[in-house]
């Protein structure tokens, strides 16, 4: 039996991109080497069992997933640079990613053979580390950073800079950044979320060969217990401060917040209807200094309990906190300057955001202080109005400043989902 032309198998990804699976190492040799025969070599499970109780989240559908998707507790974030290809080779990029995540998000291996089938002498198409394990709710979400639009030195690279949505605008200075440029920026991003930790790595480890000579990473970030509930069934987690975080983040069941505050319209950018924006933040907390403060001062700080997480002005966790309360000597039980009052919707023109952030801890720097913190991430209809002013007010005013330094930061478009058979992007190209 003749071997399948790998082009000819796997409609979804293109020759390219099946050249990127192999590797730089494999292009000589090519797939489907004279020689090689395809075989399914030791007989492994290439996908997840049928049986399995693990949610699955379509790839396709109205909008992308891992925006209003119940938030796993796993991420892998990775910030891309588009190399020096045309516009033609940046949309097959994005049909090649589309078809990947299409096949990984539903528990199945990339490529025409997978992992442990093909031909002997080439690289196998899936680095095979999610073989045996269930899709574990995967989620893979891509958006596009300002520079797709137009690069640094105002280049039209792509012919897309007129419709560059006036949200994507460059997120400006906040008082007291201290950005590190290495973890800032991106031309392309993908985020991938998962219950199990291997599964979202698979993920960016082969959507990244895919790209191979057409996008490179630029940043990425490793995140774990996520800091925020999307959905009402969901407890509330805690952040490595050791308080409750994302209380009164938007849930997916409030359909008319999330269709005010989340999902873009085509007023700006009609190719965005039905997308979204998507602010990422890496914020180191200085672990040790919080860690010696007292009780009294933390809870103070953040303007909550840290047990049950009420408010100060009293009540339970989801009670909503009273500005106007005051306690002895007429000032307020919650402070002017404390978090939970700086960042409610009534301090910021009711502007809400629906977060999607994750604790991360990077090991130690060179003092022995733990490099850890929150790994930020927010949607919304427009930054201009919802990320940005309440980000300033925050860096201006907030007690917890002392505690935290901004390292990272990214702003991205977030398209429409696709239509099976489409691609992420396919509305811009259009």
């Amino acid at each position: 039996m003749s071997e399948p032309d790998p082009a000819q198998a796997s409609p979804g990804i293109s020759r390219r991109g099946l050249l990127g699976l192999a590797g730089a190492g494999a292009l000589g040799a090519g797939i489907g080497v004279a020689g090689g025969i395809a075989v399914d070599r030791f007989a492994l499970p290439q996908a997840a069992s049928a049986a399995s109780s693990a949610a699955v989240y379509p790839f396709f559908g109205a909008h992308q997933s891992g925006i209003v998707t119940p938030a796993q507790d796993r991420l892998h974030f990775a910030s891309f640079d588009v190399g020096d290809i045309t516009r033609d080779e940046l949309v097959e990029l994005l049909q090649d990613w589309s078809a990947a995540s299409a096949l990984m998000t539903a528990g199945d291996p990339v490529g025409v053979y997978g992992a442990v089938s093909g031909p002997y002498d080439a690289p196998p198409d899936d680095t095979g580390e999610a073989l045996g394990l269930p899709a574990a709710g995967l989620t893979i979400t891509i958006g596009f950073g300002p520079t797709l639009f137009t690069s640094a030195d105002g280049t039209d690279r792509f012919g897309i800079a007129g419709r560059r949505p006036a949200a994507l605008a460059d997120l400006p200075h906040f008082p007291a950044d201290a950005l590190v440029e290495t973890l800032t920026g991106g031309d392309l991003c993908i985020q991938a979320c998962s219950d199990d930790p291997q599964v979202a790595v698979h993920a960016i480890r082969n959507l990244s060969r895919i790209a191979f000579g057409r996008a490179s990473i630029r940043w990425s970030q490793l995140g774990f217990g996520r800091t925020s509930s999307t959905t009402t069934a969901q407890l509330t987690p805690r952040n490595l401060f050791g308080f409750k975080d994302g209380t009164a983040n938007i849930k997916a069941e409030e359909t008319a917040v999330v269709d005010e505050q989340v999902w873009a319209a085509a007023d700006d950018a009609a190719w965005m209807a039905g997308g979204s924006y998507l602010v990422a933040r890496k914020i180191r907390m200085t672990i040790e200094t919080w860690d010696r403060t007292s009780l009294r001062e933390q809870e103070a700080i953040v303007g909550r309990t840290k047990g049950e997480g009420a408010p100060f002005s009293g009540g339970t966790e989801f009670s909503e906190p009273d500005f106007a309360a005051t306690g002895r000597g007429g000032a307020p039980l919650i402070a002017t300057d404390a978090h939970v009052r700086l960042a409610h919707p009534d301090q910021n023109a009711g502007a809400k955001m629906l977060r999607r952030g994750y604790n991360f801890v990077d090991g130690n720097d060179d003092l022995g202080r733990l490099n850890a913190g929150l790994f930020f991430i927010c949607y919304q209809r427009d930054p201009r109005t919802q990320f940005v002013p309440i980000q300033m007010n925050l860096a201006k005013n907030d007690a917890m400043n002392e505690y935290l330094r901004h390292v990272g930061s990214g702003v991205f478009a977030v398209p429409p989902g696709a239509s099976e058979g489409g691609f992420v992007g396919e509305t811009l190209f259009a």
